[in-house]
């Protein structure tokens, strides 16, 4: 597989960094501003060129602040480099306050780059850098198991240029195989937002490339997480050998937990193909696996919400007990963390099946519009895909083709952007698909048709996701 990124420690020549155009009066200016620094300034210009993308105080002394900038207090010389060779960041995404945030722009990063490479100190500034990475993957991880999943996510997102650049080992010295085990670490801490948010075509990307890396054999969880990802891309035929190995794996290292994972994903693979009673076993299977509070994965409430989905259109029964379990399950857990909102919009998707089944259609509009509104929030485009369908049907239902008609038009537009050609949704959601389209083909003619999903791909989705 071709590299993913540059070749570590090459010098910005030609007047291109990294893809980017630097000229010449650009890097004249840099070298100016160098040569007027201080030996404590040069020194962290010099480090800071490892960072992809913005960074704050507490980031640059966990990254910076050793050696010979041990002795100095790194907060001070920041403040003076700042005006110098750094351009504030207004930040988008809530976080912990790690006080402004700064950008170093290509021309200065190509100095300080250059005298990096040339005093011999990248390797080790490149290894603190990724242990920083590590931390900042495992805190995310841990806020999206505890209940901050937007603020995990958004930690996921702000530090994803320098997320990205540690999960390319080739970006690493002395050789990629030396540094791939903290990638994979990274890479494998970051599948909610591969799985949960919407990024599963880039996650597998990275995953593949790190394990194509890896010296030796992977964990059961990146490979788990690997199967995932191929389930995810509507690839479920790739899925099946990495559940074997993923097995094989978790099975030699007693890994009681991920065993729970595989258990949880057998049953997404056989919901997808629409074996529900045999999701159903396999869901349970994880819930008597994966503990109260798994740290890693898909929570308790997640399999809930996964069993409600199994029968949610054939026995409500069931679907209504394992929804009241979710909430019995999610009872506890609250009482020390946030609400799994991703287990919540695919629970709101099963209550607006129940509610529909039993007539109540603007009940059941209303959770369908909430799982959609939830799913777009977190950015997970199957879950939207799957509840903007499911609202297209009450429509239907209520008599209005056209607002179906739009929903679906905005579906297509979503799946056309995200996924490639090959993807293929699941069966629990192309029957619905099917007949929704062959009920619209029935009470519009075609240019009339043709013009409502065109609509609704000019609305989107999210606009549609508020109207009633």
């Amino acid at each position: 597989m071709e590299s993913m990124g540059r070749v570590a420690g090459e010098p910005p020549e030609h007047e291109v960094l990294w893809g980017e155009p630097v000229g010449a009066a650009q890097l004249a200016a840099a070298e100016e501003g160098y040569a007027g620094a201080g030996p404590a300034e040069r020194l962290l210009w010099e480090r800071l060129s490892v960072f992809e993308g913005a960074f704050d105080r507490r980031a640059v002394e966990e990254v910076c602040g050793y050696g010979a900038l041990a002795a100095v207090d790194v907060g001070t010389v920041l403040d003076r480099l700042a005006p110098r060779a750094l351009l504030p960041v207004d930040d988008l995404f809530d976080g912990e306050d790690g006080g402004p945030r700064h950008w170093m722009p290509h021309a200065m990063r190509a100095v300080g780059a250059r005298r990096l490479t040339a005093r011999g100190d990248r390797p080790v500034v490149v290894l603190h850098h990724r242990r920083w990475c590590v931390k900042v993957a495992r805190r995310a991880a841990e806020w999206w198991q505890r209940g901050r999943q937007l603020d995990a996510r958004d930690l996921a997102l702000r530090e994803l240029p320098d997320l990205a650049a540690a999960m390319d080992p080739t970006t690493a010295e002395p050789a990629p195989g030396d540094d791939a085990g903290a990638a994979l670490e990274i890479a494998v801490s970051l599948w909610f937002l591969w799985v949960g948010c919407g990024r599963a075509a880039e996650g597998r990307t990275r995953l593949r490339h790190v394990l194509s890396l890896h010296p030796g054999p992977p964990s059961a969880r990146a490979l788990w997480l690997a199967a995932f990802l191929e389930l995810e891309s509507g690839r479920v035929e790739e899925a099946d050998p990495l559940l074997v190995m993923a097995w094989a794996s978790a099975v030699r290292d007693g890994d009681e937990r991920c065993l729970g994972l595989l258990a949880h994903l057998r049953g997404a693979i056989a919901l997808y193909q629409g074996r529900t009673r045999a999701a159903a076993d396999e869901f349970r299977e994880a819930l008597a696996q994966i503990g109260d509070v798994p740290e890693f994965g898909p929570t308790r409430e997640a399999c809930w919400a996964s069993l409600a989905l199994c029968f949610s259109r054939t026995d409500p029964e069931a679907a209504q007990e394992a929804l009241d379990q979710l909430e019995l399950d999610g009872a506890g857990r609250r009482t020390w963390a946030g609400r799994d909102l991703f287990a919540d919009a695919w629970a709101d998707h099963a209550r607006a099946e129940l509610l529909a089944w039993d007539g109540e259609r603007v009940r059941a509009a209303e959770h369908a519009r909430r799982a959609l509104r939830e799913h777009l929030r977190l950015g997970s485009a199957v879950g939207a895909a799957c509840a903007a369908e499911l609202l297209a049907r009450i429509r239907l239902l209520d008599g209005r083709p056209d607002r179906a008609a739009h929903l679906l038009g905005a579906v297509d537009l979503l799946r056309t952007s995200v996924f490639d050609t090959s993807y293929r949704p699941a069966r629990y959601c192309s029957v619905g698909r099917a007949r929704s389209d062959a009920a619209l083909n029935a009470l519009l003619d075609d240019p009339e048709l043709r013009e409502a999903y065109e609509e609704g791909a000019r609305k989107g989705l999210f606009a549609l996701s508020r109207e009633r």
